[in-house]
């Protein structure tokens, strides 16, 4: 089974968001993701999606900071 028919449509959209240059992620080991400022509301999609290298920050952060999300080639692919 491909990934892209594992994710739910949420962890989908997640992606989607990204992908429009939306996203944030916080820094950690477990990071969060904040779309349009605002944290998203399935942190454990967000550890899924970066566990499964679909997506990831685009620059090291500490803690209490953030960076720009951005996909990986296995994460376009997931939403293509």
């Amino acid at each position: 089974m491909t990934i892209a028919k594992e994710l739910s449509g949420r962890a989908k959209a997640m992606l989607r968001a990204v992908a429009a240059g939306r996203g944030e992620l916080s820094g950690g080991r477990e990071p969060d993701l904040y779309v349009d400022g605002l944290p998203c509301c399935d942190r454990m999609a967000t550890h899924d999606l970066v566990h499964a290298g679909l997506l990831r920050a685009r620059r090291a952060v500490g803690l209490d900071e953030r960076s720009d999300a951005e996909l990986t080639d296995e994460g376009r692919a997931a939403i293509a």
